[in-house]
């Protein structure tokens, strides 16, 4: 597999983990629309090579986006540059740029440690529960909560929810995605109350555990580059960038895409 074929297989398996409540496939390329909640659910996703113009199929995407009333935004990633230089003529900007990091689980020696790693967290398979302190500490709106909900019911590939405790409460959640042998780690979000205390860090451990546990042989995640803190501690974790993505928009709003 070159380069490309694994960034195309990559980004492929990381939709899988998040999809959107509508997609439209169009000639290699994947339309997401989810009324505007994150950008990766309201993006257009490259999958495969183009039969038909770029130029076609760009004003294609601008109309279906158009009639939803949101921005036509691609998600584009080093694989991509051609789209990318096209789309920057055509008065498209660039948004925050994301790193996809991964992490080789066969290098994890976790055996003599999970009872430490395990202590005061809690595995869950549906995220009834989950969701309260997800939707708190991501102070989503009630809008975003329920689109939230609805994207997390349309993934098919094995999922498991984490919560980590400290004194007795809830204090960090995370998820994971687990198919074809990768796990996706996302949604890590730990309460501002109870951070700086390593709790990012056992949370990240624990989700990696189990993730092999559940037959995946490699972790992997998006970051910011701009994001420092959770940079450095995924680096101390030992996960290492692989490729890097961006959403570029002809209409960027006045929030952070995520």
């Amino acid at each position: 597999m070159n380069e490309t074929e694994k960034i195309r297989y990559l980004e492929r398996l990381a939709a899988n983990g998040y999809v959107p409540l509508e997609t439209l496939e169009y000639d290699g390329w994947q339309l997401g629309f989810s009324n505007g909640y994150t950008g990766r659910a309201n993006s257009v996703l490259i999958k495969g090579d183009s039969t038909i113009t770029l130029e076609e199929k760009v004003r294609y995407c601008e109309k279906e986006y158009a009639s939803r009333d949101l921005p036509c935004m691609f998600k584009l990633t080093d694989a991509d540059n051609d789209i990318n230089d096209y789309l920057l003529k055509h008065g498209y900007k660039i948004a925050k740029t994301t790193d996809l990091m991964i992490l080789d689980l066969s290098e994890l020696n976790t055996e003599d440690d999970l009872s430490d790693i395990y202590s005061d967290v809690v595995f869950e398979t549906t995220p009834d529960d989950w969701f309260k302190y997800y939707f708190e500490y991501e102070k989503l709106s009630e809008t975003e909560r329920d689109i939230c909900a609805k994207i997390h019911s349309k993934v098919k590939a094995q999922k498991i929810y984490i919560k980590v405790l400290k004194e007795g409460k809830v204090a960090a959640v995370a998820s994971v995605v687990v198919e074809d042998g990768y796990s996706l780690l996302h949604n890590v979000i730990v309460d501002p109350a109870f951070r700086k205390m390593g709790l990012g860090k056992k949370l990240c451990q624990a989700a990696i555990a189990k993730s092999k546990e559940a037959g995946a042989e490699y972790s992997y995640l998006q970051v910011m580059q701009s994001n420092d803190i959770a940079v450095n501690l995924y680096k101390s974790i030992g996960f290492k960038k692989l490729y890097s993505y961006w959403y570029i928009s002809n209409r960027i709003e006045n929030k952070e895409i995520k």
